[in-house]
């Protein structure tokens, strides 16, 4: 397994420079969240803490993983290794449709594998980027095997969603931006799928002495449940945000990320999701994913007991000095800042149905 460092992050910053959109930062006003309180009988109001919200959303594909298809793609050309055959995928989501941007931007051929049940959109979309898309099989399973058939006959590039470190080390060049733009940040909040996303950020942040909480929902905690179980496992996904967020198992290197100091994992209900996203509409006008909105739901989200017992406070301000040993299995539910933390939350994502949006009661 490749141990991603931070010397990945910085070579995929110089390597996707002026080739992806800088991402947009936008301060959140008082009242999204509260801050710890002192203890248990403590019922005074938190103080106000700091919160941003980093619009990845706004990258080219709409989501940030346009960084990471972007660093594969130049890497490889930088090294020589692109085939004739281009580069493949099986993914109808936004890995799928990064990976037919980038090479189109690289003039790369790029052939993405889906099964017939994908949205004739999608296929339209892939098809604008100017990739081949093949139809294969009714589960995404079909389409994958048929994309490594495919690898193994023509010699064409393989690209992941999420478990590769070209993949990961793009994502994480989000992270520095955010760090050059908000000086003194404390903690970045960020969903976690497979872990792509995760790795980068929490690679970068912990170079720059920055916190990360990675955000799942609770049923569907591919790395929540390889802390606890000390390897990946293999999960249940059930979750309104298994679209973006529905990995079943998250990758070794996201494992090993998420067991360094100055990481936290928690959780949070679906209907803190969807209460989330709707309030990025309503407040704001932005049409997150609901894997893009987990994040925030994570700040918005009313205390809950720990996971590890009651009464816990679901905030570690000492977090960052603990390592991995001292740190437990399960970080809870939610994520209440200290007072006076400066914190960025990044929406990642935006290839949603606005219709579920402006349908919703009161709009």
């Amino acid at each position: 397994m490749h141990q991603l460092t931070y010397g990945d992050i910085k070579s995929a910053t110089d390597r996707i420079a002026g080739r992806v959109r800088p991402v947009a930062l936008a301060p959140v006003g008082p009242g999204v969240t509260r801050t710890t309180r002192q203890g248990p009988p403590d019922d005074r109001a938190g103080e106000p803490c700091e919160v941003w919200l980093a619009l990845e959303f706004m990258q080219h594909t709409g989501s940030f993983k346009a960084r990471g298809a972007q660093n594969f793609v130049r890497a490889h050309r930088e090294a020589g290794t692109l085939p004739e055959a281009g580069v493949t995928i099986a993914s109808g989501g936004n890995a799928g449709l990064a990976c037919a941007w980038a090479a189109q931007q690289q003039g790369v051929r790029a052939t993405v594998f889906l099964p017939t049940t994908a949205p004739a959109v999608k296929v339209a979309r892939l098809r604008g980027y100017g990739a081949e898309v093949r139809l294969v099989g009714t589960e995404y399973a079909e389409a994958l095997a048929a994309c490594e058939e495919f690898t193994a006959a023509t010699g064409a590039l393989a690209s992941h969603a999420y478990d590769h470190p070209l993949i990961a080390a793009g994502a994480g060049t989000l992270l520095e931006e955010i760090h050059q733009r908000i000086p003194g940040l404390d903690t970045v909040v960020v969903a976690v799928g497979g872990g792509g996303l995760f790795a980068g950020v929490a690679t970068a942040a912990r170079h720059h002495g920055i916190r990360t909480v990675a955000v799942e929902p609770e049923n569907c905690r591919a790395l929540n449940a390889a802390l606890e179980a000390g390897h990946p496992v293999d999960v249940t996904v059930d979750s309104i945000a298994s679209d973006s967020l529905g990995a079943r198992r998250t990758s070794a290197m996201a494992l090993h990320a998420a067991q360094q100091d100055g990481v936290r994992s928690v959780l949070v209900p679906d209907t803190e999701i969807v209460g989330a996203r709707q309030a990025l509409w309503d407040q704001r006008r932005i049409a997150a994913e609901h894997g893009a909105a987990t994040a925030l739901a994570a700040l918005t989200a009313p205390d809950r007991a720990d996971r590890n017992g009651p009464g816990q406070n679901v905030s570690d301000p000492g977090l960052s000095d603990r390592g991995p040993a001292d740190r437990p299995a399960t970080a809870g539910y939610g994520y209440r800042p200290s007072a006076g933390e400066r914190v960025c939350v990044v929406v990642c994502g935006a290839n949603t149905d606005v219709t579920t949006l402006v349908a919703a009661p009161g709009n």
